[in-house]
C-alpha cells in the first residue's frame, strides 16, 4: 500500500479517510441535490428530450442534468481548497496552475454543452468547442509531454508541436466518446464512475507516494456521477445533455493527464466506447457519411435492437469496463498492458462485428 496515511491494522478511520469520505459523500448529495433543480430548469426553458429517433423513452425528459453534474463537482472541488495542504501531502508546484485550468476547461466545456442542448450546434461547431477546451487545457500545463516506451520502459519526450497535437487529439477523444455514449440511461455516468474509482485507488494504492491532494479530483467527480445516476438510470428522469458529457469527457481527460499521464489506464477502462467510436468513424466515412451524424449505429444501440434490454447492456459495459480497470491496476509491466490493450481492441472489433451483422448502417 502506498501512502503513510493508511495502516490496515488501525480499526477507527484516520482523519485523511473521513476527509475522502466526506469529498465523496459531499460531491454526491450536491449533485443529488441539485438534480431536480436542473430537471426544473430544463422544463422551463423546453430542454426536453421527447421520444422518437434515437430516443425511444416514455415522455418528456429534461435534458438539463449536466447542471447539477458540473455544479456538484465544482462545489466540491472549491470547498476542498479550505483543507490544510499540509494535510495532504507535498503538492505539486505546477498543481494551483493544473486545477485552474481544470476548472476553467471544466466551465468552457459545460457551457458549450449547454449551447449545443439549446441550438444544436453542427457538428464542426461542436469540433471548435472541444478545441478551444483543449487550448485551456495547455495553456494551464495540462499536456501530454512524456509517454513511457512499453518495450523498453525508457521515456519519449515529445517536441512541443507533437505535445499541441497529441493534447489536442486527446481531449478531442475523450469527449466526443463519452458524449457519444451518451445514448442509454446511466451509460455515460456509470462508466465515467468507474474510471474515477479506477483513478483513485491507482493513486492512492498504485504509485508510490500517494498523490493524496490529485485523488481528490477524481474523487469528487466520482460522487458527482454517483449522485446523478438514481435520476439517470433506467427508466431515467432526467439526462445530461451535452452540457453533462462534454464536461465529464473534459474531466476525465484531464485528469487522466493530471494524475500522471495515466493514458494507459484510461485507455483501458474506456476501450470499449473507444473502439466503438473509432469504428463508426471508419464505417460512415467509408458510407460517405458525415462522421458527426446521429444515428442508431453505436454498438449499445445495435445491441438494443437485438433484443437486449437498456439494464442489461447498461450493466455489460460496467462489467466490461470494470473489468479492464482492474486489469490496468493488476498490471505491473507495461509491456502487458499494451497487450491487454490489444487483446480489447480485439474483443470489441469482435462484437462490433457481430452485433452489425444483418442489421441496416442507415438505421436513423
Amino acid at each position: 500500500m502506498a501512502g503513510a496515511w493508511y495502516n490496515p491494522g488501525v480499526t477507527t478511520l484516520p482523519p485523511l479517510e473521513l476527509l475522502f469520505l466526506g469529498v465523496l459523500a459531499g460531491a454526491f448529495v450536491a449533485t443529488f441535490s441539485l438534480s431536480p433543480l436542473a430537471a426544473q430548469l430544463g422544463r422551463r426553458w423546453g430542454l426536453v428530450d421527447r421520444p422518437g429517433g434515437r430516443r425511444r423513452h416514455r415522455g418528456e425528459i429534461p435534458r438539463t442534468g449536466g447542471i447539477a453534474l458540473y455544479a456538484g463537482f465544482v462545489l466540491t472541488v472549491l470547498a476542498t481548497l479550505a483543507l490544510p495542504r499540509e494535510a495532504l501531502g507535498a503538492p505539486d508546484p505546477k498543481e494551483t496552475t493544473r486545477l485552474a485550468g481544470l476548472l476553467a476547461g471544466s466551465t468552457v466545456a459545460f457551457a458549450a454543452g449547454l449551447v449545443d442542448d439549446r441550438r444544436e450546434l453542427s457538428w464542426r461547431g461542436q469540433i471548435l468547442a472541444q478545441l478551444a477546451c483543449a487550448a485551456v487545457a495547455i495553456a494551464s500545463l495540462i499536456f501530454i509531454e512524456r509517454v513511457n516506451n512499453p518495450f523498453t520502459d525508457a521515456q519519449i519526450v515529445f517536441p512541443d508541436a507533437v505535445v499541441w497535437a497529441l493534447t489536442t487529439f486527446w481531449f478531442l477523444g475523450a469527449m466526443n466518446t463519452v458524449n457519444w455514449l451518451d445514448g442509454l440511461d446511466g451509460l455515460a455516468a456509470g462508466v465515467t464512475a468507474i474510471l474515477c474509482a479506477v483513478l483513485v485507488v491507482h493513486m492512492l494504492w498504485r504509485v508510490e507516494p500517494a498523490q493524496v491532494s490529485v485523488a481528490l479530483l477524481p474523487l469528487a467527480l466520482l460522487g458527482a456521477t454517483l449522485g446523478f445516476l438514481p435520476w439517470n438510470f433506467y427508466p431515467a428522469r432526467l439526462f445530461m445533455g451535452s452540457s453533462g458529457s462534454f464536461f465529464l469527457g473534459f474531466a476525465v481527460a484531464a485528469l487522466g493527464i493530471i494524475g500522471g499521464a495515466r493514458v494507459a489506464t484510461v485507455l483501458l477502462v474506456l476501450g470499449l466506447p473507444i473502439v466503438d467510436v473509432a469504428w463508426l468513424i471508419w464505417r460512415r466515412w467509408r458510407r460517405g457519411v458525415s462522421p458527426g451524424q446521429g444515428g442508431r449505429d453505436h454498438l449499445h444501440f445495435r445491441l438494443l435492437d437485438r433484443g437486449f434490454s437498456q439494464r442489461q447492456i447498461v450493466l455489460g459495459y460496467y462489467v466490461f469496463c470494470a473489468a479492464f480497470g482492474a486489469l490496468a491496476l493488476g498490471i505491473g509491466p507495461r509491456i502487458y498492458k499494451a497487450v491487454a490493450l490489444a487483446v480489447l481492441v480485439l474483443l470489441v472489433l469482435a462484437v462490433l462485428a457481430w452485433a452489425e451483422r444483418g442489421q441496416r448502417d442507415d438505421a436513423p
